[in-house]
């Protein structure tokens, strides 16, 4: 397969995965906004804008007014946000176009279809009676799309490459989502285990979908260290990062043996692998939770710009 088919399919499927978790984080604080009285309303919009890394470049145009509308609209559409949701799935079009050859006609019909359903949500501001189906949109789009290529496209590099992608940016997101949040919610001088706000940490779990499954294993306790353990170790769960780092290394192996040869990524695939596989929740909090998700987003970059380097992506 050529570098840059490669590239197209995995950077439309890292898009798709960025495009969908960030409406999850709309949807949560959305959720949580409407449950607090004002002030506490901002700061939950706030950390939506923090957790997306646009804080400079929404107070560059709204200095610290961080009402909902503001928020969402600046996230979902606004031009001066590079990585609003709308330009985001334009990317994933984009790309999506650029390997229209190896993608099967569900694949792009998915994409094709719910590009023309955004824009038409996004063509004006959003307004908050509209908010949930706007973000239902985006969720549903990666959902088909993802169904399309499970149902229809042959287990090839293609597919891996689509994969890799996938959980790349999953785990990428999960962090940055896991780490904010923390910071946000753990008083500075206080243990994990601490008595803490059960309905944000319950919003957490509502950000990456989380909130259901973790109650049917934990009897519905919400706790914080419970909570860690679960969006990182437990590989059950698709949007932990065990899950995320699993996958990834299982289609990396997929691609080398396509190929009958590995590379640097396989390499640092493996070192990443022996890593987490020795991790503890104790390990966690001893170095750091901080720390630790410093460490697996930096592992994880490494391992996205080496599989560009292996197969010879042309960006």
């Amino acid at each position: 397969m050529l570098g840059r088919t490669a590239n197209g399919l995995f950077w439309m499927f890292r898009y798709l995965e960025r495009a969908e978790n960030t409406a999850r984080l709309v949807d949560a604080g959305l959720r949580m906004a409407l449950t607090r009285d004002h002030t506490k309303a901002k700061e939950e919009w706030r950390s939506v804008i923090v957790t997306s890394g646009k804080k400079s470049a929404f107070e560059a145009k709204y200095e610290d007014d961080y009402s909902g509308p503001n928020v969402w609209n600046f996230i979902l559409r606004d031009k001066e946000n590079s990585a609003n949701i709308l330009s985001t799935f334009e990317q994933v079009r984009t790309n999506a176009r650029l390997v229209r050859n190896v993608i099967s006609s569900e694949v792009w019909e998915a994409v094709n279809i719910s590009w023309m359903q955004l824009q038409d949500d996004l063509k004006r501001p959003v307004a908050q009676g509209n908010l949930g189906k706007v973000v239902g949109d985006v969720r549903r789009a990666g959902m088909q799309v993802h169904g399309a290529m499970a149902g229809s496209m042959l287990r090839d590099a293609g597919f891996h490459f689509a994969r890799a992608g996938t959980f790349v940016e999953r785990g990428d997101s999960i962090a940055r989502i896991l780490d904010i949040k923390y910071y946000l919610l753990l008083p500075s001088l206080s243990y994990v285990g601490s008595s803490l706000d059960t309905g944000q940490w319950d919003n957490v779990l509502r950000s990456v979908s989380g909130d259901r499954a973790y109650r049917w294993l934990n009897a519905g306790e919400i706790d914080a260290r419970g909570i860690v353990e679960f969006l990182v170790l437990d590989d059950r769960f698709p949007r932990s990062l065990a899950f995320c780092h699993s996958a990834l290394r299982d289609n990396l192996a997929a691609l080398a043996r396509l190929h009958h040869s590995e590379g640097l990524c396989n390499e640092l695939m493996r070192d990443a692998d022996t890593e987490m596989s020795a991790t503890t929740i104790d390990d966690i909090f001893d170095t750091g939770l901080h720390q630790f998700l410093i460490d697996f987003s930096n592992r994880n970059s490494a391992i996205a710009t080496a599989i560009a380097e292996d197969y010879r992506f042309i960006a």
